[in-house]
Formats: C-alpha cells, sequence, structure tokens
C-alpha cells in the first residue's frame, strides 16, 4: 500500500513561495508554522526536494516537545522519517537535515547513487530506484517501509511532480497576504502536463483563518475517478 500523499505549502497571493532574494521569505505567521508543525507530527515521513534542501538547509523537525511525546506514547518515533529525492546525488554531508531528528533516507538513481558513493554513510540510508528516479517507485518503497503518511513540503519540482504523476491525495495550501511579482521567483508548480487539465476540478474539503493566513484543504484523488 502506498502511503497517503499531502502536499504541504505556503504561497503568496500571486503564488509564489519565496521570493528571488537570497534571504527565504517567510510566507507563514506563527499560527501557520504551529500548524505546520501539527501535521508534520501526524505524518510517517516528510520529503523535501534536493534543490529546496540546498538552498534552505532546514532541519526538518516536529519542534513541539509535546507532540513528539505524544507520538512515542502512540508507539511511533519521536520524529516521522527524513526523506529527500536527488537525481544527481549533489548532496553535502554537512547540512542540518542529515544531523536532527531520526532515520533519514535519500532517493536516487543509479548514477546519483554512485555520485554520492559512501558521503552519507552513517547519516542516511541510500536508496537506488533504477535507471530513473520515478516517484511512484520512491512511495512503493516507502509503503513497504510502513510509512501510511507522507507529508511533501517541496519544493517547485517535488510538488509539480508529485501532481504530474497523479499521485496526490491531498493538497494544504497556505495562502498569505503578500504580492511577489518576480518572475525569477519559485511558484508552487511549474509547467506541467497534470492529469485532467484545466477542466479538473479538485475538492475543496476545508477553510481554516490563521490571522491574516488563509489555509485551504483540497482533496485531489485519481483523475479518472470522479469527486462525490
Amino acid at each position: 500500500m502506498r502511503p497517503w500523499v499531502l502536499l504541504s505549502v505556503a504561497v503568496s497571493l500571486d503564488g509564489y513561495i519565496d521570493d528571488a532574494s537570497a534571504q527565504r521569505l517567510l510566507l507563514s505567521n506563527s499560527a501557520d508554522f504551529d500548524r505546520v508543525d501539527q501535521v508534520r507530527a501526524e505524518s510517517d515521513a516528510i520529503l523535501i526536494g534536493a534543490q529546496t534542501l540546498r538552498a534552505d538547509n532546514p532541519r526538518l523537525l516536529v519542534n513541539s516537545a509535546e507532540r513528539r511525546a505524544d507520538r512515542v506514547s502512540a508507539g511511533k518515533p519521536e520524529y516521522p522519517v527524513k526523506v529527500t529525492v536527488t537525481a544527481s546525488g549533489d548532496l553535502d554531508p554537512e547540512l542540518r537535515f542529515w544531523h536532527t531528528g531520526g532515520d533519514k533516507v535519500v532517493y536516487t538513481s543509479d548514477a546519483g547513487a554512485a555520485t554520492l558513493g559512501d558521503r552519507l554513510a552513517g547519516l542516511a540510508e541510500v536508496v537506488a530506484l533504477g535507471p530513473e528516479l520515478a516517484l511512484s517507485a520512491l512511495l512503493d518503497d516507502l509503503g513497504e517501509r510502513g510509512i501510511h503518511r507522507l507529508m511533501v513540503e517541496g519544493g517547485t519540482g517535488m510538488h509539480t511532480g508529485f501532481l504530474a504523476a497523479d499521485l496526490v491525495d491531498e493538497i494544504r495550501l497556505a495562502i498569505a497576504p503578500i504580492l511577489v511579482g518576480d518572475p525569477a521567483a519559485p511558484r508552487f508548480v511549474g509547467p506541467a502536463q497534470f492529469p485532467g487539465g484545466a477542466q479538473r476540478r479538485l475538492r475543496l474539503a476545508g477553510v481554516e483563518q490563521l490571522g491574516d493566513v488563509a489555509v485551504l484543504k483540497y482533496l485531489v484523488g485519481p483523475a479518472d475517478e470522479p469527486l462525490r
């Protein structure tokens, strides 16, 4: 069984997830950051693409000690498994991602695994998925590891890839009252052939206001399955 895939993203009013400066643009407010921490705590694994990993150098943790204790009480590891994806194998072992939290898994291609070599020995498990890096194969492997809920936190390439492959079950979209307007800045998704095209409408399953941020919950489901 593949895990339930939840895309989590914060965007500006005009659809950007960051600006083009060297400093990361914080779109969420404190209440929304706490909501994201809750979603992390409810997940079995959290995935981030290698490009975002290199750019933001995140720790990707559940920050609340109470939520971590609740996970342990429920028989789960203190932290969700941390996952990253790289086709090239270009990953720095000094990134904070490797040195905090629990288990880490890197999915890559055969060529990427050869490039990585033993660079991450003792820091993460490296899984080569073959000549091509297929997200469907990644989900199959996570399912075999007992991962039931996967939270995908970006970036653009990962969100685009999962949606284009029709592998997403849910989207949590936080909208910040900010206009970026920079064509060089990254967006939520890039150009792709999305299943169902522009005629496909996702199901809005919830709207929440957190201060000046609106959080929309959409259920996706397979493109050939009519929404009820």
